[in-house]
């Protein structure tokens, strides 16, 4: 049996830094921990799944695949974006990123579309009349009255639950030609923007300050007070630090002993408070002080208690990892090694196409959802549903990727 040879995603690269941002290079570490994330979406998001109650991070401790997902696209979007401020300036750097928002606006509002109607002929069936669909997604004033909500859903003034990521995501992205304007400036600069934003996102905190009227947030609907699921200011913080780590404006940090021991226990202390903690140990005290301290580790605004729990497993991560993720390199041979090795490749195509399989995920986990109502929800038939349905992710990454190559044009 002969040695293997490396796959592409096996280069063992550099970190960027101020003087390497300029090229264009794929981190190892990137893909396979957004196409991780990308699973436990799909997991995540699909309606009554019982693999959801012990197998996504956020049951684990205050973060999950969400922080994932924003923090390597804050380092993708330095290895994509940040080439161009640097080759060709500023003002070309924010075209690209208009041109990014632009295209993720209609993968928006196609993804909404798209969903709104493939529910609404679910129920026109007939074919499972004990469920509403369109009310599993909280659709039916946009179905009640739907002009209006065409224009807040053009508009980013009507974002139901469900569809909130890519909105933060293209307001996030809409910050960052000036965060790069502010960085050249001062680095401590950008970062006390960053800083000033996420704290005026913090609602909790500024009402207990006695300043609730300062918190910055985005309507989420036209009827009511409610505002964006996820607010971009606050999520921005977690953004722009994966952004700093790539582009070299934070340094990597070192892999010592006592780090590894501070990250360890943080990670484990967030298990004690979290939902699987309540579900085994049943602290009294823990239970009580989720309940009156839910503003630390509140979702919508990116609570502290989130960010602190993410950066803990990053570091774990990424020291498991190895510099250049050579600790992703599958070295030897046999079935074991070649079976590693597979799904490292798989795992990072996944990754390597977030955008494409995160809109299909969002589709897949509802028709999922569906499916399970129709066939029950046995362990069998949630585990064929939920292999099923990853399997097929792996089919889009590879789809898209294809599609991406464009085949077509090459010359023969």
């Amino acid at each position: 049996m002969t040695t293997m040879s490396p796959a592409p995603i096996h280069t063992t690269i550099a970190v960027p830094t101020m003087a390497t941002a300029g090229r264009t290079v794929r981190d190892p570490r990137l893909d396979v921990f957004r196409g991780f994330a990308m699973f436990i979406i799909l997991l995540a998001h699909t309606p009554g799944n019982a693999w959801t109650a012990w197998l996504p991070p956020g049951r684990w401790g205050f973060s999950d695949a969400t922080e994932i997902f924003v923090f390597c696209s804050g380092m993708a979007s330095a290895i994509a974006f940040g080439g161009t401020f640097d080759r060709l300036g500023w003002l070309t750097g924010t075209a690209r990123v208009a041109f990014r928002v632009w295209q993720i606006y209609w993968t928006h509002i196609c993804m909404f579309l798209f969903l709104a109607t493939m529910l609404a002929a679910i129920d026109a069936s007939g074919w499972h009349p004990e469920t509403e669909y369109i009310g599993v997604l909280n659709l039916w004033k946009f179905f009640a009255d739907p002009a209006p909500q065409i224009i807040g859903l053009l508009s980013l003034t009507y974002v139901p639950n469900y569809f909130d990521i890519l909105p933060m995501y293209m307001v996030v992205l809409v910050m960052m030609p000036a965060a790069i304007a502010l960085a050249r400036i001062s680095l401590l600069l950008a970062a006390t923007v960053s800083l000033a934003l996420w704290l005026l996102a913090q609602e909790a905190l500024l009402t207990w300050a006695g300043v609730p009227g300062w918190h910055l947030s985005f309507p989420a609907e036209p009827w009511s007070d409610r505002r964006w699921y996820f607010n971009p200011f606050g999520w921005q913080l977690l953004f722009f630090t994966g952004f700093a780590f790539m582009r070299g404006w934070l340094p990597a940090p070192p892999v010592r002993s006592w780090l590894l021991g501070l990250a360890l226990a943080v990670v484990l202390m967030n298990v004690v408070y979290s939902t699987i903690g309540l579900r085994l140990f049943d602290f009294d005290f823990v239970r009580e002080w989720r309940q009156t301290n839910v503003g630390w580790f509140e979702k919508t605004d990116l609570g502290i208690l989130r960010y602190v729990h993410f950066l803990a497993m990053g570091y774990l991560a990424w020291s498991a990892a190895g510099r250049g993720g050579r600790h992703l390199v599958i070295t030897g041979t046999g079935v074991l090694a070649r079976i590693r090795e597979g799904a490292v490749a798989t795992i990072s195509k996944v990754g390597q196409q977030s955008l494409a399989v995160f809109v299909f995920s969002m589709v897949l986990a509802q028709i999922n959802g569906y499916l399970m109502d129709v066939i029950g929800r046995t362990a069998f038939t949630t585990s064929l549903v939920n292999l099923t349905g990853l399997g097929l992710l792996v089919a889009c990454a590879y789809g898209a990727g294809w599609f991406k190559s464009q085949p077509w044009r090459v010359k023969r």
